[in-house]
């Protein structure tokens, strides 16, 4: 899923080719993302769009030969006064009289053009990672592929892959060969993977004939260079592979502009440093925000803390919530602003909470998440790989939150991108910050080979090296459990075991963190009458959790009732559908009662009988401590359902696995048949621990 769609698209045509654009945001200014070369398509601004649209409008569009526009042949149709004449036409077809221009390897060429030729039309370029050619150093490299460019190889090895027959030959191996080079930073995985599908849209004779189109050279550029009369920026990573700094730094020498390096970093540093970037683009192409009027001394200030907490999945939001009860006790005066999307945001009014009104901004990741699954299957590693923009975007917006009003702590409780951007740009923390986690690494899933097994340890890998070299980002990391909840086995080939990594860097609650306290339920009899149950009723709960991913299992459980039924004549079932599942779209089923959103889910738990769920850890653990039976159905290719809930169940003797296909009406009637017939014999949950969760924030406060 995108992390924002566009406010209006179209096509210009311009000598009979379609150029395909996207207008996002509104406001005086607009930045035009230009194209660069016809290898990706406009996709690749996927990081920055969400971000400048919110301050800016944006322009964006597919260069001819990817993406949605045509793909004309030959290489007069590819000249770089070709493209540069696109830009300028899809302006005026979307009312731009004037932009700033963000160019990119290749589009650099194009932006150079419309900004020494077309003043009136450009107000500020950034060029990054210009391939501009310029004089030395530029040429030699050019030059020497330029003069094997045609040439016919018994094998191809590294940069003889920049070769036309190769291209013909082996389109998705040149693909797979150059982003490697675009991104050689260590776990690039995802980003090459982004290009690589990018550029099979695109033909290799397309890309032939754009390298044989360029007409841009060296003596040109040069006094081209010399006439931009605008601000420049030029961003160029010292290693990048495609073209040198060098070039980069000649380019800002010409244009009289500035140049970022970008230290560590390759040809896509817009791509695989996107923070960065997307601050120096606002901070050259955008007014400066002003300044608040008021300046509070430090000691004077409110204690405050602002709480991200995971949409994914209901039961993060009760237990932060039960986490900021205590933390108001051991800090009076306390003031927390909750940074949340929905569902969570339903759970945080119901109790009273504040919302930061920036939440509004947020791209949806359980919208995402729903958009992944699929009869109750969710490859949750992949999904998350595939949520990369809208975590980026999502991080931008709370670093702005957190940059326009002081907060002694940051907590985030799985705030994936908070945790990842703020290791990736440590100099960006500003508080002190708390990460809590009730899953510690990505595990492959049985079956789906090699790559997944090479994913999931690459990521980890990451995230390993990332807390070793800034143990400082996270002054606690909190471990909701015991370190026995902790899965055994090892991160990956070659990487450290699991649970005494987790014990070196982790401190513990000791037990599950429980949005209610089952001793605040008082008598279970007097909670089931308030509830409108009946002593002499069963009542079974079925729900799915607070995104619409379990809809097809609920369903099917609902329609096992009357099989249910026939066993357990007294059985009440009650079809929780949850914030994301419209009530409307599941079976009608005589008998089953079917709810929405039930804020008090836990109380309810607590109340039934039985319970059938999802297989989510908070969900569990709540049934757990109020020792209710229950059959859970984790989805098919979860790993954190599938290894990391269920080790932790298993631990506790809580509950029955149950997988979707043995989940038939005749199965779940005699199952719970019997488990209605047996005493529960779990292991007691420990309690006290949002009080010993608190206690740790407390301690930077």
């Amino acid at each position: 899923m995108r992390a924002r769609q566009p406010d209006r698209q179209g096509y210009t045509v311009r000598e009979g080719v379609r150029l395909h654009w996207e207008v996002y945001g509104e406001g005086d200014q607009t930045v035009f993302l230009l194209p660069t070369w016809s290898i990706v398509d406009s996709r690749f601004w996927k990081c920055q769009i969400p971000y400048l649209a919110r301050h800016s409008r944006v322009l964006a569009m597919d260069g001819r030969g990817n993406g949605l526009s045509d793909r004309p042949l030959g290489p007069a149709a590819y000249a770089d006064e070709v493209f540069a004449a696109d830009c300028l036409a899809v302006m005026d077809d979307t009312d731009t009289p004037s932009a700033g221009l963000v160019s990119l390897s290749n589009g650099a060429r194009w932006a150079l053009l419309m900004a020494a030729e077309h003043p009136q039309r450009v107000t500020s370029v950034v060029f990054l990672a210009p391939a501009v050619p310029l004089a030395p150093p530029f040429s030699e490299f050019r030059a020497a592929t330029d003069a094997v460019f045609r040439d016919e190889h018994d094998e191809y090895v590294d940069w003889m892959k920049y070769n036309a027959n190769y291209w013909l030959r082996d389109h998705r191996g040149f693909l797979e060969f150059f982003f490697a080079r675009v991104f050689p930073e260590p776990h690039s995985t995802k980003q090459i993977e982004d290009c690589v599908g990018w550029g099979l849209q695109s033909t290799p004779e397309v890309l032939v004939a754009t390298h044989d189109g360029q007409t841009l050279k060296a003596p040109r550029a040069d006094e081209l260079a010399r006439l931009v009369a605008c601000p420049v920026l030029v961003i160029h990573g010292d290693e990048d592979e495609i073209v040198s700094i060098e070039n980069g730094a000649k380019l800002a020498e010409l244009t009289g502009g500035r140049l970022l390096e970008m230290r560590g970093s390759g040809h896509g540093s817009h791509g695989r440093d996107p923070v960065a970037v997307n601050l120096a683009l606002r901070d050259f192409l955008l007014p400066t925000p002003p300044q608040p009027p008021v300046h509070r001394r430090a000691l004077r200030r409110p204690r405050r803390a602002i709480l991200v907490s995971s949409p994914i999945g209901l039961g993060h939001a009760r237990r932060d919530v039960a986490v900021a009860r205590e933390l108001r006790k051991l800090v009076p005066g306390l003031e927390i602003d909750w940074l949340a999307q929905d569902p969570v945001t339903r759970v945080l009014e119901a109790h009273g909470e504040r919302i930061h009104p920036d939440s509004r901004k947020l791209a949806s990741e359980t919208r995402h998440i729903e958009q992944e699954s699929s009869s109750h299957r969710l490859h949750i590693f992949e999904a998350f790989r595939r949520m990369d923009e809208i975590l980026i975007a999502n991080f931008m917006v709370f670093l702005e939150a957190v940059r326009e009003r002081d907060y002694d702590v940051w907590i985030g409780d799985e705030a994936w991108e908070v945790d990842y951007f703020l290791h990736e740009n440590p100099e960006l923390k500003q508080a002190a910050y708390v990460w809590l986690t009730d899953i510690v690494a990505w595990m492959p899933m049985p079956g789906l080979g090699a790559r997944e097994a090479a994913l999931t340890a690459d990521y980890n890998a990451e995230m390993i090296e990332q807390v070793e070299r800034f143990p400082r980002v996270r002054d606690r990391a909190i471990f909701i459990g015991r370190p026995e909840d902790v899965i055994p086995g090892t991160f990956g080939p070659g990487l450290p075991e699991i649970r005494a990594w987790t014990e070196r860097h982790y401190q513990f609650t000791d037990g599950y963190i429980l949005g209610l306290d089952q001793k605040a339920v008082g008598d279970r009899k007097q909670l089931r009458r308030r509830l409108g149950y009946r002593d002499d009723e069963i009542v079974c709960i079925a729900s799915v959790g607070g995104s619409g991913v379990g809809a097809e299992l609920l369903g099917r459980l609902m329609r096992a009732y009357p099989a249910i039924r026939r066993r357990v004549p007294a059985l009440r079932m009650v079809a929780v559908a949850g914030p994301r599942i419209d009530p409307s779209t599941l079976p009608s089923v005589r008998g089953v009662e079917v709810r929405p959103f039930v804020p008090d889910l836990d109380l309810h738990l607590a109340a039934c009988d039985i319970a059938l769920s999802q297989g989510g850890l908070s969900t569990t653990m709540e049934l757990t401590a109020a020792r209710r039976p229950f059959i859970y159905f984790p989805l098919k290719d979860h790993c954190e359902q599938n290894f990391h809930v269920r080790h932790r169940l298993d631990r506790y003797r809580a509950g029955r696995c149950m997988s979707f296909e043995e989940a038939t009406p005749d199965n779940l009637a005699a199952t719970i048949e019997a488990l209605l017939a047996q005493p529960v014999d779990f292991v007691p949950l420990e309690t006290g621990t949002a009080a010993r969760a608190a206690s740790m924030v407390a301690e930077l406060l």
